[in-house]
């Protein structure tokens, strides 16, 4: 582990689940892309390969973004905000964020006294995984 790494790894307040929220945001526009969470190995592993990787509680293990998707993203910077319990990913996303198929995860707004949906799929979710 590079010594960058190990800084990075020791300014972290992890949770008790051993876990760090994470935002992903689009590095050129500002765009808030989806939010994930990180442990250690994930970060460890985001920081040593400028690919990231998330850690999936639904399936208790690593998940490099676009591993099944090819929606990958590219770390163009890392950051640790004042009180070391969230980090800011600063990337290049390539295709879609969100499962959904849309650019970002956060398409519902709250307007009106209603739930809106303001961003329609770009790409099938079918045709990113394969299945319905």
């Amino acid at each position: 582990m590079t010594q960058d790494a190990t800084q990075a790894l020791n300014a972290i307040r992890f949770n008790s689940d051993g876990l760090v929220p994470a935002i992903a945001q689009q590095h050129d526009t500002g765009e808030v892309l989806m939010m994930a969470w990180m442990n250690r190995d994930s970060v460890a592993e985001t920081l040593a390969t400028g690919r990231v990787c998330y850690y999936s509680r639904s399936r208790a293990g690593l998940w490099r973004k676009g591993e099944r998707s090819g929606q990958t993203q590219h770390l163009k910077d890392f950051r640790i905000d004042c009180d070391g319990d969230t980090v800011l990913l600063l990337v290049h996303q390539d295709g879609v964020a969100c499962h959904t198929g849309r650019r970002n995860c956060f398409f519902l707004a709250a307007r009106d006294g209603q739930v809106t949906e303001i961003a329609a799929p770009e790409i099938d979710p079918k045709t990113l995984y394969g299945h319905g």
